[in-house]
């Protein structure tokens, strides 16, 4: 029965570890990291992590994950763009600076994680990544492997957080770009992923074996789905890094005209002190 319900308990106990963790963390461990009066984790940032991990749910439990794995491929790709591209920044944007010193505090890890997510090994790993994990033989082979498949997804994740550190970090030595750079940075991103879109849109038959062989759903073909699926990577996919790029250049120019702002009352400031001492030089001679 492709609706009927499945339970996942692992999937469970993955997200009531995030919650709980990271609201314990908080609870522990952050008053030591802040001022007095001063919140462990503000409400954008509770927001953002607790949407996190409910996107993760949504992505690994019924009926995603069945629909994913037993019937649909556009499923599986809309699986896919949850775990990449949604997830990944609004978990980095919910963690507090000292909570993220604190889970980097293995000096190794730090290292690697600092190495991994400066802009060009992170574009590299995650692209690779995205391409490796939609060739049609890994693809079939990780749909009748469960191990596979969840080693797949983690990676993807863990790729997906070291991708989007150069813009939504909580460290600023992991930020390193320039907002034109983190712009440029996204746009870079958006380029790969159209490859293998491309590839499942416009491929005059379906290219990946499992989907041809499990029971069709919503009246739709093999070939409709991976086209679908395809959409959904290139459209769907790109609109969220656009949205970002957008929201980067409106930061970007909000802070520039504050600047600009900032600099006129300088100078007004300065043509007014300049007028005092024409009008009155024996006030500032002394």
């Amino acid at each position: 029965m492709p609706y009927a319900w499945h339970a996942h308990p692992d999937v469970w106990l993955l997200i009531a570890g995030l919650l709980g963790g990271y609201f314990f963390a908080l609870r522990r461990f952050g008053p030591r990291h802040t001022a007095p009066g001063q919140p462990v984790a503000t409400g954008l940032q509770k927001a953002c992590w607790i949407s996190g991990v409910v996107t993760l749910w949504v992505a690994a439990d019924w009926p995603v994950h069945d629909l994913a794995e037993r019937f649909l491929y556009s499923v599986h790709m809309t699986q896919h763009l949850l775990i990449m591209l949604v997830a990944p920044p609004l978990l980095l944007l919910g963690t507090p600076a000292w909570l993220a010193r604190e889970l980097l505090a293995p000096p190794t890890l730090y290292r690697v994680v600092r190495r991994l997510a400066r802009p060009m090994p992170a574009l590299i790993l995650f692209n690779g990544l995205t391409v490796v994990t939609h060739w049609p033989a890994y693809v079939d082979a990780t749909l009748h492997s469960e191990l596979l498949h969840f080693a797949t997804h983690a990676a993807l994740f863990g790729s997906a957080l070291l991708m989007w550190c150069p813009v939504a970090a909580p460290l600023p030595e992991l930020r390193p770009l320039t907002p034109p750079a983190q712009m440029l940075y996204m746009f870079l991103q958006s380029i790969v992923p159209t490859v293998p879109a491309s590839f499942l849109v416009f491929a005059d038959k379906p290219i990946y074996h499992f989907y041809e062989h499990v029971p069709r759903l919503w009246g739709l073909s093999a070939g409709e789905d991976q086209r679908i699926a395809g959409l959904l990577m290139k459209l769907g996919g790109g609109l969220l890094l656009w949205m970002v790029i957008a929201v980067l250049f409106f930061k970007w120019h909000a802070a520039e005209e504050e600047n600009d702002r900032q600099a006129r009352r300088w100078r007004a400031l300065e043509r007014e002190l300049d007028a005092g001492r024409e009008t009155d030089p024996m006030r500032w001679t002394g």
